[in-house]
């Protein structure tokens, strides 16, 4: 586990203020790093929810939190495994999905992100290039082979607006268009 560092922070910072966030979904709370910077660029009245397997790594978040002045009932932490309690939390509610988690079910977190989020909401992964390895054919294990799928799905999905930021390890973002039925 290695905390997101500051351009990616900077990133989601920004995000979050840029759609005036109320409510943020993160996978993977690590220490709470990222949440950090995502609640800085949020309302103050927004609430991010952040889920993780390791419940150690939540009490370190909440502990973070705390130190930074962060209120309780700004962040909700619910423990287990992401794909099991997303399809828990409500349809269209969300500002922004922020997937940061167990790589090879990227393309699982993009399907429940777009369930979840409102039109004109953001979706982000963090370590879209992998290392450099994204890039290189060459590679091909799990998680780098996700990874790239991941990239190509979100190309040339209708109804989702994509770019590819370089900072950190590749932060790749996609707006939520609003698509008439």
């Amino acid at each position: 586990m290695v905390p997101i560092g500051s351009g990616v922070g900077a990133a989601l910072r920004f995000l979050a203020a840029v759609l005036d966030a109320r409510a943020v979904v993160e996978i993977g709370t690590g220490t709470g790093v990222s949440g950090l910077w995502l609640l800085r660029g949020m309302r103050p009245d927004g609430v991010l929810t952040t889920v993780d397997v390791e419940t150690e790594h939540q009490r370190l978040a909440k502990q973070t939190f705390t130190e930074a002045g962060v209120p309780a009932q700004r962040a909700r932490t619910i423990p287990g495994s992401a794909l099991d309690v997303l399809p828990r939390l409500t349809d269209g509610h969300y500002d922004l999905v922020f997937c940061d988690g167990d790589k090879r079910e990227y393309a699982d977190y993009l399907k429940e992100a777009m369930r979840l989020l409102r039109p004109g909401g953001v979706v982000a992964f963090d370590n879209a290039l992998w290392h450099d390895r994204v890039a290189d054919p060459a590679q091909r294990d799990e998680e780098t082979v996700a990874i790239r799928e991941l990239g190509r799905t979100m190309q040339e999905a209708e109804g989702l607006l994509p770019v590819l930021l370089p900072v950190g390890d590749g932060l790749l973002a996609a707006k939520k268009e609003w698509i008439p039925e």
